[in-house]
């Protein structure tokens, strides 16, 4: 579900708006003018998301029934370091992970997602478990980085991958704390014009502030979902209630009622970001459709879809195979065909980012292919990043599907 959050960030960056990826410091890559792992999805520089969208693109074909091709499984795999812990990216994977590479939570867990999904790698996923559960915070959660403070969006990614690989996530406790405790934590009462939201992480003063992105991520985290959520039928609208302490499953219907009305004037979410014009976030309005479509809230999830069938080619054909892979699970999660999204085959899009899966056609084998008759390429445009890294806990998924400051 894109992308980011902790101690060491990176501060300033520009990017394609919605893009689904997390924003940190990698292994020192290749220049973006030498060549790219043949078997990686996407054409462009895999530094700071290389892991995270080949897990999604992963993810997204088979969700759809894809099998995706043998080398980019592979790719995927060895990018784990021996500890178990993914990066976003190492160039060279001969050399062992050391001290100074900077391995995170988001990563981790969205690759033990799609492995999990794609079956047969249960000792690349055990590793990746066992490490997501000996970094965890003594309050329940995860932040991005070991250490880092406990934020909604990779809490919520690691109870996906915690599921995915067969745990039960109310059992894995540091403590007595599990992450339900600091997911509910995490979210706003039920009173103003933020009720029912989540918050991100709690501010320097311990206060919590509405955050869009972060009510998507933590209504699927509260139910013990992931980035796939299965389509189910129309429940009773959402709507917040603070009974006493909330629990997760309150908790996710007081989000799910503060997306429906997030959602309600444009469906769409907004981006705000410092010295531009508000705009529509695609890739967060994705994940808020999901979110609804995981509660049960149908109906609600489907006139955001239709906006994005309407509106997301272009954000998607920027932003790459991540992209098309938050539109694909929207779309499954509500039960519409991505092969027909808005008149769009997003499957075949997808597939065309990178090397042919093992079930394409020969049409489908051509479309993969850049011009060039290789088949490493896409026409995605990542973000060019702007700044160096800065501290600060409470940076979220920056210029991307997970971006701290997003607001309705």
């Amino acid at each position: 579900m894109n992308v980011r959050r902790s101690a060491a960030m990176l501060a300033a960056a520009t990017a394609v708006i919605g893009a689904a990826a997390p924003a940190v410091a990698a292994d020192p890559s290749p220049s973006a003018s030498q060549a790219l792992p043949a078997a990686l999805y996407g054409g462009t520089d895999p530094t700071y998301d290389g892991v995270w969208r080949q897990s999604l693109a992963l993810l997204a074909q088979h969700t759809v029934g894809v099998k995706p091709a043998t080398k980019s499984v592979a790719w995927l795999t060895g990018q784990q370091c021996a500890n178990g812990a993914f990066a976003p990216y190492r160039a060279d994977t001969s050399t062992a992970c050391g001290p100074k590479l900077m391995v995170d939570t988001n990563n981790t867990a969205a690759a033990v997602q799609a492995l999990a999904a794609l079956g047969g790698h249960d000792a690349v996923t055990g590793k990746a478990v066992a490490w997501l559960k000996s970094v965890q915070n003594k309050d329940g959660g995860w932040g991005y980085t070991p250490g880092g403070a406990s934020d909604t969006n990779s809490t919520s990614v690691v109870v996906g991958a915690l599921t995915a690989a067969g745990e039960k996530p109310q059992d894995v406790l540091k403590g007595e704390q599990g992450p339900y405790d600091a997911l509910v934590k995490l979210a706003l009462p039920c009173e103003g014009s933020d009720a029912g939201a989540f918050a991100f992480q709690p501010d320097k003063k311990g206060e919590l502030a509405a955050n869009a992105d972060a009510t998507a991520a933590g209504v699927v985290g509260a139910l013990g979902q992931g980035l796939v959520v299965e389509p189910a039928k129309q429940a009773e609208a959402a709507t917040c209630s603070d009974s006493g302490y909330p629990s997760p499953q309150q908790a996710a219907a007081n989000g799910a009622a503060y997306l429906t009305n997030a959602l309600a004037k444009d469906g769409h979410l907004t981006s705000a970001l410092p010295g531009s014009t508000d705009q529509p976030d695609h890739g967060n309005t994705a994940d808020a459709v999901v979110a609804l479509a995981a509660q049960g809230q149908t109906a609600e999830a489907k006139k955001s879809l239709e906006w994005l069938e309407r509106n997301s080619s272009a954000w998607a054909a920027q932003s790459g195979p991540a992209a098309y892979a938050q539109l694909i699970f929207a779309a499954h999660a509500t039960g519409t065909d991505p092969r027909d999204f808005g008149g769009a085959d997003l499957v075949k899009q997808l597939n065309a980012t990178g090397p042919a899966p093992q079930t394409a056609t020969a049409e489908n084998e051509a479309d993969a292919k850049d011009d060039s008759g290789s088949d490493s390429g896409g026409s995605d445009v990542w973000w060019m990043v702007g700044a160096g890294l800065a501290a600060g806990a409470g940076v979220g998924f920056l210029l991307s599907s997970r971006r701290k400051r997003q607001q309705p």
